[in-house]
């Protein structure tokens, strides 16, 4: 007869993401998971399999996470507004207290050495995936008559996700995020 866990899953997951997110895959032991997530070891291995696979977990919590910022992108009443909001809460995300400084997924991306092609295939449609949201918006954008028609989307596309991932290093780093919020304004004049 199986054992019921007698823990919360997402919670320790949970757990388990800051952990990767604070010291990388690399640096992260099992004995720091199983300190953190305040589980035993045998219910680590039974409930998320191995160290790799419950680092991929922690990203797809991650992404559940922050899919908020999203949500605001595409659900605003202008696409200016909606990459407004977009940054507003990324650069807030990025600086607060409640979490590592950053980004678990820009973090993974830093540190891409990785022979494991799961973890690169993961950080690369991470990437695409946003890259290709902030496309579709932009194109929304020349459609509705708000971004020039000359202007050349898949740059500017590509122009965003590199902002996002900026932001995300630069908050690690730089604690004035007034500036940020002051180069959303200048990426939202080039529109």
């Amino acid at each position: 007869m199986a054992r019921l866990k007698g823990f919360n899953q997402e919670q320790v997951l949970n757990k388990a993401m800051l952990v990767f997110w604070e010291k990388g895959y690399q640096l992260t032991s099992i004995p720091d998971l199983l300190h953190a997530m305040e589980i035993s070891r045998s219910s680590l291995y039974e409930t998320f399999i191995d160290k790799q696979t419950l680092y991929c977990q922690t990203i797809d919590h991650y992404k559940k996470m922050r899919s908020e910022k999203k949500k605001a992108l595409l659900n605003a009443p202008t696409v200016k507004k909606g990459i407004k909001s977009f940054f507003a809460m990324h650069i807030e995300l990025a600086y607060s207290e409640d979490f590592p400084k950053g980004c678990l997924i820009t973090n993974a991306a830093i540190s891409l050495s990785s022979p494991d092609e799961k973890f690169n295939q993961l950080v690369k449609e991470s990437f695409d995936d946003l890259e290709n949201t902030f496309y579709e918006v932009l194109k929304k954008g020349q459609a509705s008559g708000e971004i020039d028609q000359a202007k050349d989307i898949h740059v500017l596309s590509c122009l965003l996700l590199n902002l996002n991932h900026s932001i995300n290093v630069l908050s690690k780093v730089k604690k004035d995020k007034e500036v940020l919020y002051d180069m959303i304004e200048t990426i939202l004049e080039l529109l």
